[in-house]
């Protein structure tokens, strides 16, 4: 099974978590408000997410004139992966790191933090921009930006279980619906949920790498680049944005307060993601069309 099939999978699970949530609240009228409720949500994540973010971050436009390398590192990648040159922005945080963010490649978005630009050499911000570029050829940013979404929604229709098993919440059939396994679900479901979210943005990550080593010609590049980055973000927390958004980064970022040592971290661990790019370049071995 390719990675774009787990993840379709895995989205599936989280449409059906929001369906059997709405059937305990209210049968088949629950279904179709869940539904219609994640759809709203879905429609409003695509259109308006990135500029969420970028606000959230206080990213700005970086011109030709202001980074000419990124802008010919960005331009010969688009170039590899036969992609348009997407936008690119700095974001003005010591924590290094990066992401990407858009609808789809035709508005897309490369986001480099100062930190990462003072740390990593041409080859290794390369490796990053490729990892990022990959992102972009594959959807992953609106894959995972759904699969936030209907994580939410089920956080929120969870809440609605707890108000329903509190005030003897009813079925599709009229009949008083069991509290023992409404509060069950309203705890079970969000760790589901969340664990779902997880494994599609692992999954994501892998992929990304795999595939920015082949736009970036060298799988090296951006396992040093990973090296610098774990020990660096690790120290350097994040001033701005939240821990919803840790999964966008191309390394779990550290927001004040938090630790990085989470069993429910959004991304692999570094170690297996560098011993898998050393692989790729001693073995010269690089992914297929078919591994998508």
């Amino acid at each position: 099974m390719n990675g774009h099939t787990k993840t379709l999978l895995l989205l599936a699970s989280l449409s059906g978590l929001i369906l059997l949530i709405g059937a305990m609240l209210g049968g088949r009228g629950g279904v179709m408000m869940a539904f219609l409720f994640a759809l709203a949500m879905n429609v409003g994540s695509y259109w308006f997410s990135d500029k969420i973010v970028l606000r959230m971050y206080h990213a700005q436009d970086l011109s030709p004139s202001e980074a000419p390398l990124i802008y010919q590192i960005v331009g010969e990648l688009a170039q590899n992966a036969g992609l348009p040159m997407p936008r690119i922005v700095l974001v003005p945080e010591q924590s290094p790191n990066a992401f990407a963010t858009g609808r789809d490649p035709e508005h897309a978005v490369v986001a480099v933090t100062e930190g990462l630009l003072n740390i990593l050499n041409p080859d290794e911000v390369r490796g990053v921009l490729g990892h990022e570029m990959a992102h972009v050829a594959h959807r992953d940013i609106l894959i995972q930006t759904i699969a936030g979404v209907m994580a939410t929604t089920i956080t929120y229709l969870a809440y609605s279980l707890q108000f329903g098993a509190m005030f003897g919440g009813r079925g599709g059939d009229g009949e008083r619906s069991n509290p023992l396994a409404l509060i069950a679900m309203a705890i079970l479901a969000p760790i589901a949920a969340s664990v779902i979210q997880m494994t599609i943005s692992r999954q994501r990550e892998y992929l990304a790498d795999e595939w920015g080593a082949q736009f970036a010609r060298s799988p090296q590049s951006l396992a040093n680049a990973l090296k610098k980055l774990g020990a660096y973000s690790g120290q350097i927390p994040m001033q701005s944005g939240s821990q919803a958004t840790a999964s966008m980064f191309i390394v779990q970022p550290l927001f004040p307060g938090r630790s990085m040592a989470s069993l429910m971290s959004t991304h692999p661990p570094l170690e297996e993601r560098i011993a898998r790019l050393e692989h790729m370049q001693m073995t010269g071995q690089y992914p297929t069309e078919g591994t998508l």
